[in-house]
């Protein structure tokens, strides 16, 4: 995405879709890949140890019971695994625990709220960044590194995708066109969540 583009607009010059689908029933690293996952309103991916209407995370989870769940879908660009095999590592759908990875949208650049209409039906809210764990150098000695390098003017950037709530549901299946609303501004950028 070029300077003053948004993702908006950079997602329309490319088709932006669903590239694979994931889930797990347990908490596992990684998340075993599908041909399609259903998207619960209020809930996220049914039959994912990360559907809920309170938080899922297990560190959270354990601290903060009651919190709602921010974190009910996982989306990471495929885009990523692509930079991370020029600097060696072997990444792909589903290894880094996402749910929907996707192909055509600058995940890490939209605003907080940003909606995320997948397939004929499902809809999704942007919440947050994914903070990576140190659980990924267990996946790939170094991969914690790669994924959060500093910015330019020191800043860490959080490279593995964004969190969303289902807001509607629905099926969702590889080569699910994915068209971005974005909110009224101003907008926010995202946070961890």
């Amino acid at each position: 995405m070029s300077a003053g583009e948004s993702p908006e607009s950079s997602a329309s010059t490319m088709e932006s879709k669903v590239v694979s689908v994931s889930q797990s029933s347990k908490h596992t690293f990684s998340k075993d890949r599908v041909e399609s996952v259903l998207l619960v309103e209020g809930l996220g991916v049914e039959g994912d140890v990360h559907s809920g209407t309170t938080v899922q995370h297990v560190f959270r989870k354990r601290f903060h019971p009651t919190e709602p769940n921010l974190r009910q879908v996982h989306l990471i660009q495929a885009e990523l695994f692509e930079e991370l095999e020029q600097d060696g590592f072997e990444v792909g759908p589903g290894d880094l625990g996402e749910n929907i990875t996707t192909r055509g949208i600058d995940l890490l650049n939209l605003p907080e709220g940003a909606l995320l209409r997948i397939g004929p039906d499902a809809v999704v809210q942007v919440t947050g960044l994914r903070n990576p764990c140190r659980q990924i150098d267990r996946f790939q000695t170094g991969l914690l590194k790669a994924v959060l390098p500093l910015d330019s003017n020191g800043k860490v950037v959080r490279k593995t995708g964004v969190m969303g709530i289902v807001l509607t549901g629905g099926l969702v299946n590889i080569d699910d066109e994915i068209r971005v609303e974005l909110p009224a501004e101003p907008h926010r950028h995202l946070k961890c969540v």
